[in-house]
């Protein structure tokens, strides 16, 4: 690349001559942020005597394409109409049909290692994302925090002359710098992004969401019309309309990320609507009609077939009445809310043809940043959090809530059946890195200035990795070596941008290693091997890592990857082994952890813990959104909550503080001007103490107390409510949630937000406290050892299933 070129080019955009004054010299955009060139001091006395120099501003190389970058959450290789699928995805559809179709693209078969290996270029172990944030542990390749080292893609285009936004998921900051102590150096906008609308964390409540602007938190509309999908494609093309009526001619990178379709499949009622009855014919039916569908459009060979279920999978033809009723039902919803995205995705699509940016714009649209997911479990579920808190949703309790599937009163997910016809033609499912059912997705790329083709398939194999160096060479921009003075490592993927106008271009992507919780697996050159540690239904690994059985694969000429070559071919199976390891010694993927339990604890995971050590933690009105990683855990524990509150005339309603909402929380607040405590077990149960009398005008000391039973997690115990050291109410409280509260939503002081606790507040939400707050203390009695001991051992077993989650 003629770097000079593109400076002259910048320079004569300016107005000025590259080869005298002050810019005489090469921009160099290998070593970010590009500074500006120093101006030697003026001479002349007299302003009105002296030339002023040329103003200097970096900018993007002249043609350089915008860049729309769609990732669609939990979402399988054959679920959209692009790809063969039952969901009707037209948007996907029209880019796919005037563009192209990559049918051997991939992913890290889980978000937070996906997302930042797409944001970055770099393999998910050298960004520290082995897994999720919430998991991080100590060693490198896990810490959860993206080293300086690896500059973002967006601070790359940012510093080059991009305006650049990120809308929806942030699944890459680390769970613990999420709280207003910070750090937020890996926050969207520290991050390269100057503008980010979204969420922060695994997934969020689509009616209900808990939205950031920026690093601020915001309320959203109470109109019960509002959904978040629409909201943020609201942001974004407000956002592009602006970007593009200010600066015409400065490209832009958007990264959409919508929390769909990762549970809770939630979606207006006329989205599902369209799908009624579309899916009674069951899983095993949709997987050959998909098939049949794929081998039509050219995006699956002809001649595949469909890899075996696994045997967790019941058929559908043994299925009960009741069971094919709710689990028909649970793929309608969640057609539905991927059809409602993929509209929301036409919206900005249509916006980019009306402000004329349309040809300009290099898009690519991942159908998924893993597979899709088996995380519902045999039954799916009618409230994720019962699944976190091990309580079993048998398929009585789901019908009961039939007509509220999707709805706001739902927090819901499909069967597991439904996951692996949507990873038709293969077995496997989200986090199974070993196989394509996990780390297998469809992706659309579109660029009519760039791509000559249309409706072609491209079957080069490629990686999340590759997209960042594709963008870099589509905008002529070199690969930074520094940034903010921090030498780079080198990107490892590679550009696909040779394969845009060859169809037959040989694969430049040879080698990519995968693994996922002990599920590992190794591509080299068309084969792949590797082995299926555990299944995310499993409760423990299959084996030992030392003693794992490895399955191989020539991808060649098995697409589907149906027959295992393992036993047949052990020598090729011994190489393949062989590169895997040779990997481990170029990335830090070892040591392997396979671990749940212990991960889900700081403490024994080795990651920073921002209360760590401390049994009492003080707050203030306005703090709002706290999750669990950044507040005391109170439960299975006795616990106090103590409020300093001061009572107008007239007294005063609203909630002092609450933890999460109407899927299981707690809050203390005034009702009528009585202090009240309530709490929510799962949305199923709710335990409500009250006190007789309101409270005095004035300053008061309102405090709530938690007598724990013991005996284990998730145990009941006595609440008393006090008002200056008198008790005014107790009541018993039968169960707790043991484990989890949300994975959404925080704790929040003067008010309730996003979902109410309790219906009863009798106040318009958020509930806010009408008098004032001092300041809240919580504090917890530590459990004695023994208590403790009981309690981890119970909690293996519910933490495995919260390990699925994100």
């Amino acid at each position: 690349m003629n770097h000079k070129i593109i400076y002259q080019s910048l320079c004569l955009a300016l107005g000025t001559v590259c080869a005298t004054g002050a810019f005489a010299q090469e921009l160099d955009r290998t070593k970010l942020p590009i500074h500006e060139p120093k101006i030697p001091l003026s001479t002349v006395l007299d302003v009105r005597n002296a030339t002023p120099p040329k103003q200097f501003n970096v900018k993007a190389p002249a043609g350089a394409p915008n860049v729309l970058i769609v990732l669609i959450d939990d979402f399988g290789f054959g679920q959209s109409s692009t790809f063969g699928g039952p969901v009707r995805m037209p948007t996907a559809d029209s880019l796919a049909d005037n563009g192209l179709r990559y049918n051997q693209f991939h992913t890290t078969a889980l978000s937070s290692p996906s997302r930042n290996a797409l944001l970055t270029g770099r393999n998910h172990h050298t960004v520290n994302s082995g897994a999720i944030t919430e998991m991080a542990t100590a060693f490198p390749g896990g810490t959860g925090k993206r080293p300086d080292s690896v500059a973002p893609l967006a601070m790359t285009l940012r510093y080059n002359g991009y305006s650049t936004a990120h809308f929806g998921k942030n699944h890459e900051t680390a769970a613990w710098e999420t709280s207003p102590s910070g750090p937020t150096d890996r926050w969207p906008t520290r991050n390269g992004f100057d503008k980010f609308y979204g969420f922060m964390g695994g997934e969020t409540n689509q009616w209900a969401p808990a939205v950031y602007d920026g690093m601020t938190k915001v309320e959203v509309p109470t109109d019960p019309n509002y959904h978040f999908m629409t909201d943020m494609s609201n942001q974004a093309i407000k956002w592009v309309r602006s970007e593009k009526s200010l600066t015409p001619d400065k490209p832009f990178f958007m990264y959409f990320a919508p929390g769909a379709t990762h549970a809770p499949h939630q979606v207006p009622k006329d989205w599902i609507a369209k799908y009624k009855g579309k899916f009674d014919q069951g899983w095993d039916k949709i997987r050959e009609e998909t098939l049949a569908r794929q081998i039509k459009l050219g995006v699956v060979p002809p001649g595949t077939q469909l890899a075996p279920k696994p045997e967790a999978i019941k058929d559908w033809d043994k299925l009960s009445a009741d069971e094919k009723k709710l689990f028909a039902r649970q793929m309608e919803v969640f057609a539905g809310f991927a059809e409602y995205t993929d509209y929301e995705v036409g919206r900005i699509v249509e916006t980019l043809k009306e402000l004329g940016q349309y040809d300009n714009t290099l898009i690519f649209y991942v159908l998924g940043d893993n597979g899709a997911s088996a995380e519902g479990g045999a039954n799916g579920l009618f409230n994720e959090m019962t699944y976190f808190n091990g309580v079993q949703e048998s398929v009585q309790d789901i019908l009961k809530h039939y007509d509220e599937l999707g709805g706001p009163n739902s927090y819901s997910h499909y069967a597991a059946g439904w996951a692996v016809a949507g990873n038709t033609p293969f077995t496997w499912v989200k986090q199974v890195a070993s196989s394509y059912g996990g780390t297998r997705n469809a992706m659309a790329v579109h660029w009519p200035k760039g791509i000559k083709a249309k409706g072609e398939v491209r079957s080069q194999w490629h990686h999340l990795i590759d997209i960042a160096p594709t963008i870099l060479e589509a905008a002529g921009l070199p690969e930074p070596k520094e940034v903010n003075g921090v030498p780079q490592t080198p990107i490892e993927g590679v550009s696909m941008l040779y394969s845009l106008n060859e169809a037959k271009a040989a694969d430049r992507h040879k080698t990519q290693y995968f693994e996922i919780f002990g599920n590992r697996a190794i591509y080299n050159d068309g084969w792949l091997a590797g082995t299926v540690h555990k299944a995310p239904w499993e409760a423990k690994p299959r084996a030992t890592l030392e003693n794992d059985i490895w399955e191989l694969y020539d991808t060649r000429s098995d697409f589907s990857l149906r027959n295992d070559l393992a036993k047949s071919n052990p020598a090729k199976l011994k190489e393949m082994q062989d590169v895997f390891m040779a990997e481990t010694k170029k990335y830090p993927i070892l040591p392997l952890d396979d671990r749940i339990y212990e991960r889900l604890i700081p403490a024994l995971a080795g990651r920073p813990d921002l209360l760590e050590g401390r049994t009492s933690l003080t707050v203030y009105e306005g703090m709002t959104g706290m999750s669990e990683n950044v507040f005391l855990n109170l439960k299975n524990q006795s616990h106090s909550i103590e409020a300093e509150i001061d009572l107008p005339k007239g007294g005063a309603n609203g909630v002092v503080i609450a933890q999460a909402g109407r899927f299981g929380g707690w809050s203390l607040y005034v009702k009528n001007g009585k202090p009240t405590y309530t709490y929510n077990f799962l949305g199923l149960q709710r335990f409500t103490v009250a006190a007789e009398k309101p409270l005095p005008v004035g300053k008061s000391t309102l405090r709530f107390e938690f007598a724990y039973d013991g005996g284990g997690p998730g145990k009941g115990g006595i609440g008393r409510l006090l008002v200056n050291g008198q008790k005014v109410g107790e009541g018993r409280i039968e169960r707790t949630q043991p484990f989890f509260y949300s994975a959404d939503e925080g704790v929040d002081v003067g008010e309730d937000g996003e979902t109410p606790v309790t219906e009863n507040y009798g106040t318009p939400a958020p509930h806010k406290f009408t008098g004032k707050i001092g300041k809240v203390t919580v504090a917890v009695v530590p459990a004695k050892p023994a208590e403790k001991a009981a309690a981890d051992g119970a909690k293996k077993d519910a933490a495995l299933k919260k390990a699925m989650a994100d």
